[in-house]
């Protein structure tokens, strides 16, 4: 692991910042990293406020978005909401149907098949529209490339409006509207929404042209959440203050759907984390192992029973993606051993039968043992399709973007794409792709990183600390949780490793002799020796609360430790 330390603010700015808001400069120093230089930029921080959102009209094409639904509204049109099978597609098509459907009763659902049509906006989804005489199609987390398609669905007559997010081509789709954040000429004032954000905002729109107040809107805020969570955009600006009441509904009144997948875990109150590990997961299994469309089912459904069952259903779907991620993640690990590319700046591997639905999850896998930019592909129909993954700093859309003329499609953004390609250019492609990171990566980008906030004395840690530090959350891309790192720390003599086959490292950490903390590495093991005979060490970590008994306590979650 590669340690870096961030640099440290401005001295003047964390003094000032600290007297005006009465902490400690290792607390205001964590706050201007994050861009809070003063009092009003920390009450927007720490008090999250629904009135922080910006007017929805301040997107590009929002009126025309608006006026086209209010249209289909009065004159009774079919409307048809379309989204990709992903967590961000299906929480989208959720909240857009049942917002919707407090409108109008033409309102109907379609959900593309990953393995039959693939991804985006498909001809077979606009060919099902105009059979079932549908007149508008709003697409949610994709169509932002979708020109043919939407030309094809014009000369049907059927209309689209375009909800996405991600990087626009040159050219844009000849629709009705296009709602996208990331347009050149759109001066919307956040750029990072997830399209189940996007999506919010134009139910945000339509919603002040029924004298809704944003109140009213609320009990969706756990679907756009969820979606930020598995999208993994920014947690800052509007997507925080959306995270941060979203988390509220789903600890407090989570719609039915989420409810159910709640029920199975035993835990109190959810984190962005938990929405991320434990809900997001299973609506993803929907699409990868089974049809998205279940995922929308589970996720608009009112009745609780019928939810349980429809999550009992998806569930086991879950346990099907976990089994075959794990069996296909050994088969490419051989795979990279087979042809002795071990050494190489890239992971691509390919094998026809892999499960299109979890090859995403595989590349991310593989990045776990080979710290490189990672592709993963499968046989779809007459082409390959595949999965990219990236590590940190490292542009994989661009890379790709420079691959071109070996790709059919592809879209994406800087750490995670999809892309097609014809099976004679695999090779060429793989080559290709191998020579482009080659010439543009920096090197030191192929060791994992560990960003360390600042330098910290255990003396420093208590419960006041703890409790601010927790009001950052929720945590997440731009305001990750605060990693520390402690210098001369020794273990008390009982450290050991825990867990199966010994992976885990389990110690009690002193500086002085006084403050004593206990100390959790995850698949830290083989770092015991550091440790023995109250050998000094440093550690990077974070800290958490552990209960245990019925006891509260702080513990440090380590990173990383060095001698």
């Amino acid at each position: 692991m590669r340690w870096t330390l961030k640099p440290k603010p401005n001295p003047e700015t964390v003094s000032a910042l600290a007297e005006s808001l009465q902490v400690d400069n290792s607390i205001s120093s964590l706050l201007v990293q994050r861009g809070i230089n003063n009092y009003e930029d920390a009450k927007t921080f720490f008090r999250p406020n629904l009135n922080h959102l910006h007017d929805p009209y301040l997107m590009k094409d929002m009126d025309k978005a608006v006026a086209r639904i209010q249209q289909a509204i009065q004159n009774n049109e079919n409307i048809l909401v379309f989204g990709d099978y992903d967590v961000d597609g299906t929480t989208s098509v959720a909240l857009m149907s049942s917002y919707l459907k407090t409108k109008t009763p033409q309102v109907a659902t379609y959900i593309p098949d990953r393995y039959d049509e693939g991804y985006g906006v498909s001809y077979k989804g606009i060919d099902f529209a105009n059979d079932n005489d549908f007149s508008l199609i709003i697409a949610l987390d994709c169509g932002i490339k979708a020109i043919d398609k939407v030309a094809y669905a014009k000369d049907k007559s059927i209309d689209f409006i375009i909800c996405d997010h991600h990087r626009p081509g040159a050219k844009i789709p000849n629709a009705a509207a296009v709602l996208d954040p990331k347009q050149d000429d759109c001066n919307y004032p956040y750029k990072e929404l997830c399209g189940c954000g996007v999506g919010f905002k134009l139910i945000q729109a339509l919603a002040e042209k029924s004298n809704e107040t944003i109140d009213d809107l609320i009990p969706y805020l756990d679907l756009v959440a969820t979606a930020i969570g598995a999208d993994i955009v920014p947690i800052t600006g509007e997507n925080r203050v959306l995270a941060y009441f979203g988390l509220q509904v789903v600890n407090q009144n989570p719609r039915a759907g989420f409810k159910a997948i709640i029920n199975q875990i035993k835990k109190d109150t959810l984190t962005i984390t938990d929405v991320v590990f434990v809900i997001a997961p299973r609506i993803n299994a929907a699409g990868r192992m089974k049809h998205g469309q279940y995922a929308v089912d589970l996720l608009t459904e009112t009745d609780l029973q019928t939810a349980v069952k429809y999550a009992e259903e998806i569930e086991e779907f879950n346990t099907d993606r976990r089994e075959t991620d794990k069996r296909i993640t050994i088969e490419a690990l051989e795979q990279i051993q087979e042809n002795k590319e071990e050494d190489r700046l890239t992971s691509v591997v390919y094998q026809k039968d892999w499960h299109k639905g979890v090859i995403g999850i595989v590349a991310s896998r593989l990045i776990e043992t080979y710290y490189r930019p990672t592709l993963v592909f499968t046989k779809s129909g007459d082409k390959l399709a595949a999965s990219a993954r990236s590590v940190s700093g490292f542009d994989v859309y661009n890379a790709l973007e420079a691959c071109a003329e070996h790709i059919e499609q592809f879209g994406g953004h800087k750490y995670a794409a999809g892309l097609t390609l014809k099976e004679e250019n695999y090779e060429a492609f793989k080559q290709a792709f191998e020579d482009e990171v080659s010439k543009t990566i920096d090197k030191n980008l192929l060791t994992p990183e560990i960003k360390i906030d600042t330098t910290l004395q255990l003396s420093d840690i208590n419960n006041k600390f703890w409790r601010i530090i927790n009001q950052f959350s929720p945590f997440g891309p731009g305001n990750m949780t605060p990693i520390f790192m402690t210098e001369n720390l020794k273990d008390t003599g009982y450290g050991k490793c825990v867990g199966q086959d010994d992976k885990h490292l389990r110690f009690t950490a002193t500086q002085t002799g006084q403050e004593k903390f206990v100390g959790i590495g995850f698949n830290l093991g083989e770092k015991l020796e550091l440790i023995k005979d109250k050998k000094p060490f440093k550690a990077t970590y974070s800290i958490d609360e552990n209960e245990w008994n019925g006891k509260v306590s702080l513990q440090l979650k380590i990173r990383d430790i060095k001698a």
